[in-house]
C-alpha cells in the first residue's frame, strides 16, 4: 500500500518537478548497482549531450542571470559524471579481461579513435586535457568567480542606496524598486553560488586524475592475479579501457569548465554574446589592415608557407576594405536627411503680439553636448526622467506641476544646464553624459579616480568617474547615478523647495473643480461668498512654503469655511489649516511613531521672543542680533546631532511664535521643522530631547 500511494503521488506531480530528483536517484543507482555495457553507452552519450547543451545555453544567454540555476546544474552534472566513473570502473574491473568492448562501445570507440589504438598516445592526450581543464580554464574561472562574488557582495549596499535614490527622485515606481532590489539580491546569491560551484569543477578535474591511476593499477592487479593475464596483456587491455573511460569523462568536464568560464566572464547586461564579440573585434578595420600587412610580410619571406599566409593576408585585407565601405555608407546622409533651406521671404512681416514671448513657469536649458539627452529622435532618457519627477511631485504635493520646457542654450558651457522658474535661474551645474557621478553618502571605504565635484542637488562630495569604474565605486559604498539622474534629482529638489511659487490661481481653480465633482456643496459654501480665489491661493501657497502638501483639499476647505467668516488674514487661516492637517504633518515627519522627539525653548527665551515680536513685527526683525546668532548656533548643533542619530529635528513652540521661527530657520537650518503646541495630535506623546536657552 505504501508503494502504491507513493506511485500515485509521483504520478500526480508534473514532469518538470521529478526530473532532477530522478536524475539524482539514477546517479545513486549507478554508484551502488552494476550497470550493463549498453546502458553505460547511453548514459555516457547523455552526459556528453548534457554538457554540450549547458555550454550552448551559456553562450546564447543574454546575461548571466538568465541562467541563474547554473550552479545547481553544474553540481548535478558533476555528480552524474562521477557516478558514471564509478559505474564504468566497476564494469572495467569485472569484465575488462574480456577485451576492449567489455565496458561498452563508447569507451572502446574513444580508445580506438582518440588514442589511435595506442594507450601511450591516449594517456598523453588525457594529461593534456587535464592540464588545459585544471590549470587554464578551471583556475581562471575559479579566480573570476571569487572576485565577482566578493565585489558583488561589497556593492550591495551601494546598489540598494542607488535604488532608493531613484525611487525618491520619482524615476521608478515602488514595484520597479521592489523588482530591482530582488534582482540585486538574486545577483549576489548567484555569484556567491558560482564561487562555490567553481570548486566542483576543480575537484572534478583532480578526481579524474586520481581515478585514472587507480583504475590502471587496480586493473593490472585484477588481470594478473585473478584472470592470469600476462603483464603486457593486462597493461594493454586495462590501460586502454581506463584511458578511454577517462577521455569519455574528461571531454564533458572540459565543456562544463568552459561553460563556467563563459558565464562568470560575461557582463551582467542584456546582450547577445556572439553579436557583441564580433562587433567589438571588427569595430575598427585598422586592426585588420595591420594584421594583413604582417601576414603578407611573413608570407613573402623565403622558407615560409606562402599559400597559407598570403591567403589569410588577402582575406584580412578584403574584410577590412568591406568594413570600411560599410562604415562610410552608414555615415553618409540619405536623401531624406538632406533638407534644403527655404529661401527667405521677400516680404517683411509686421510685428505682432506673437513676437512677444512670455517666460516659462519651469524651464530647463542645456548645452549643446547635452542635446542628445533631451532629443526624442535620439531616445533621450532625460525627457522620461523629467516626466517621472513631475508625476511624483504632483502626487505628493496635491496639484499638477506645470510642464517643463526644455531648450538648448548656446550661452551655457557645452556640458552645462540651468533650471529656471519664471525666467529666474534657481540652479545650474555641469554633467558628463559619458560618465557617472559617484556620490559620497558620508561613509565610504576607498578613493576613486576622477574629477571631484559637488552633488548639485544636496551639495554632497562627489566624483565623476568612468562608467567602467561603477562596480568599484559601489563596492566602496558610493551612490552611483548617471547624468540624467543628476539633472532629474536637482530639478526635483528645486521644485520641492519652490512649490509655493508654482501654484497659481489657475491651478487652484482646477483643484476646486476637481473637488466639486465629488463634494459640490463644500466648494459652493466657500467660493465666492466667503473667500475669493486669490485668498484661497494665498493660504495654499503659505502651506506649501511651510512644506505642507495640499492634497487633502477636503480638510483645507472645511477649515476655511469654518474660520474665514471670523478672519480674512491669510496667516491666521494658514495656522488654522495647519491645525486641521496636523495628523498629515506629523505623519510626513515621523511616520507612524507614537512618541515625537522635540526641541523646546526655555520659558525665559519664549518671553523675550514674545516681547521682540511685539516690537519688531512678525518677520522677526525685532530679535536682538546677538540673541538671534546664539539661537541659530544652538538650534543648528542640536539639529545636526539629531540627524546623526537618525531622529527628526522638530522645534515645538507657541502658536504666536511658530510662523516667525519657521521663517527664521527656513534657509539656515533646512532640516528643522517648527510646530506649535496645537499641531500635536491628542493621541501622540512628545519627548523633549533638548531645550534651547537653558
Amino acid at each position: 500500500m505504501i508503494f502504491i500511494e507513493l506511485f500515485n503521488r509521483l504520478k500526480s506531480l508534473p514532469l518538470k518537478s521529478v526530473g532532477t530528483p530522478l536524475l539524482v536517484l539514477i546517479c545513486l543507482g549507478m554508484v551502488m548497482l552494476p550497470m550493463p555495457a549498453f546502458l553505460l553507452d547511453i548514459l555516457f552519450t547523455f552526459n556528453i549531450a548534457l554538457s554540450m547543451i549547458v555550454l550552448f545555453v551559456t553562450v546564447y544567454a543574454k546575461r548571466p542571470m538568465d541562467f541563474a540555476s547554473f550552479p545547481s546544474v553544474l553540481l548535478i552534472a558533476t555528480l552524474l559524471r562521477l557516478a558514471l566513473n564509478v559505474a564504468s570502473t566497476r564494469v572495467i574491473l569485472i569484465n575488462g579481461h574480456g577485451g576492449s568492448a567489455a565496458a561498452g562501445h563508447v569507451i572502446e570507440s574513444f580508445g580506438n579513435v582518440v588514442m589511435g589504438g595506442n594507450f601511450v598516445v591516449g594517456l598523453i592526450v588525457f594529461i593534456i586535457l587535464v592540464i588545459i581543464n585544471f590549470v587554464v580554464v578551471t583556475k581562471g574561472a575559479g579566480r573570476i568567480s571569487e572576485v565577482s562574488a566578493r565585489f558583488t557582495l561589497d556593492a550591495m549596499p551601494g546598489k540598494q542606496m542607488s535604488i532608493d535614490a531613484d525611487l525618491n527622485a520619482g524615476l521608478i515606481t515602488q514595484d520597479q524598486a521592489k523588482a530591482r532590489r530582488a534582482e540585486v539580491t538574486q545577483e549576489a546569491d548567484f555569484y556567491g553560488a558560482m564561487d562555490g560551484a567553481s570548486k566542483f569543477v576543480k575537484g572534478d578535474a583532480i578526481a579524474g586524475i586520481l581515478i585514472l591511476f587507480i583504475n590502471v593499477i587496480g586493473g593490472m592487479i585484477v588481470g594478473i592475479v585473478q584472470h592470469d593475464l600476462a603483464f603486457a596483456d593486462a597493461t594493454d587491455i586495462y590501460t586502454k579501457l581506463t584511458v578511454g573511460d577517462g577521455l569519455v569523462a574528461q571531454i564533458p568536464s572540459l565543456l562544463l569548465s568552459v561553460a563556467t568560464a563563459i558565464i562568470v566572464t560575461r557582463q551582467n547586461a542584456e546582450q547577445d554574446m556572439g553579436k557583441v564579440v564580433l562587433a567589438q573585434i571588427f569595430k575598427d578595420p585598422r586592426s585588420l589592415i595591420v594584421a594583413a600587412s604582417i601576414l603578407g610580410v611573413i608570407g613573402l619571406t623565403p622558407g615560409m608557407p606562402h599559400l597559407a599566409f598570403l591567403f589569410l593576408a588577402a582575406a584580412c585585407g578584403g574584410l577590412a576594405w568591406w568594413l570600411d565601405k560599410l562604415s562610410k555608407k552608414a555615415k553618409a546622409p540619405t536623401e531624406e536627411q538632406v533638407q534644403t533651406t527655404p529661401p527667405p521671404s521677400p516680404e517683411k512681416r509686421e510685428l505682432s503680439w506673437d513676437d512677444v514671448t512670455g517666460v516659462d513657469v519651469i524651464g530647463l536649458e542645456v548645452g549643446y553636448r547635452l542635446i542628445p539627452m533631451v532629443d526624442k529622435n535620439q531616445n533621450g532618457e532625460l525627457i522620461g526622467r523629467v516626466k517621472g519627477v513631475r508625476k511624483k511631485l504632483s502626487q505628493e504635493l496635491g496639484f499638477l506641476i506645470p510642464q517643463v520646457h526644455i531648450r538648448d542654450n548656446l550661452d551655457l558651457s557645452p556640458n552645462g544646464y540651468r533650471i529656471t522658474l519664471m525666467g529666474v535661474s534657481f540652479g545650474e551645474a555641469e554633467v558628463f553624459p559619458d560618465k557617472d557621478m559617484a556620490i559620497n553618502p558620508g561613509r565610504v571605504f576607498g578613493d576613486l579616480k576622477g574629477a571631484h565635484t559637488k552633488d548639485p542637488a544636496f551639495g554632497l562630495d562627489a566624483v565623476w568617474i568612468a562608467k567602467a569604474d561603477t562596480e568599484q565605486a559601489l563596492g566602496y559604498g558610493y551612490t552611483v547615478v548617471d547624468s540624467a539622474t543628476v539633472i532629474a534629482t536637482h530639478l526635483s529638489q528645486i521644485l520641492s523647495q519652490q512649490a509655493a511659487s508654482l501654484l497659481g490661481q489657475e491651478e487652484v481653480q482646477n483643484m476646486l473643480d476637481k473637488v466639486s465633482q465629488t463634494q459640490p456643496k463644500l466648494v459652493e459654501n466657500l467660493v465666492p461668498g466667503v473667500m475669493n480665489l486669490g485668498a484661497i491661493c494665498k493660504v495654499l501657497q503659505n502651506l506649501l512654503y511651510d512644506g505642507v502638501p495640499v492634497r487633502d483639499m477636503r480638510t483645507i476647505l472645511q477649515t476655511l469655511t469654518e474660520y474665514a467668516p471670523k478672519s480674512q488674514d491669510p496667516e491666521v487661516l494658514t495656522a488654522a489649516c495647519r491645525i486641521g492637517l496636523r495628523r498629515l504633518i506629523i505623519q510626513d515627519i515621523v511616520g507612524g511613531a507614537n512618541v515625537i522627539p522635540v526641541i523646546t525653548l526655555s520659558r525665559d527665551l519664549e518671553s523675550i521672543l514674545h516681547k521682540s515680536l511685539q516690537s519688531g513685527g512678525a518677520d522677526g526683525a525685532g530679535i536682538e542680533p546677538g540673541l538671534a546668532e546664539r539661537m541659530q548656533k544652538s538650534l543648528m548643533e542640536i539639529a545636526n546631532k539629531l540627524e546623526l542619530d537618525g531622529e527628526p529635528a522638530i522645534l515645538l513652540t507657541s502658536g504666536l511664535l511658530r510662523n516667525t521661527l519657521a521663517r527664521f530657520v527656513k534657509n539656515t537650518i533646512p532640516g528643522l521643522r517648527v510646530l506649535s503646541y496645537q499641531e500635536i495630535p491628542d493621541d501622540k506623546q512628545i519627548k523633549i530631547v533638548s531645550a534651547v536657552g537653558q
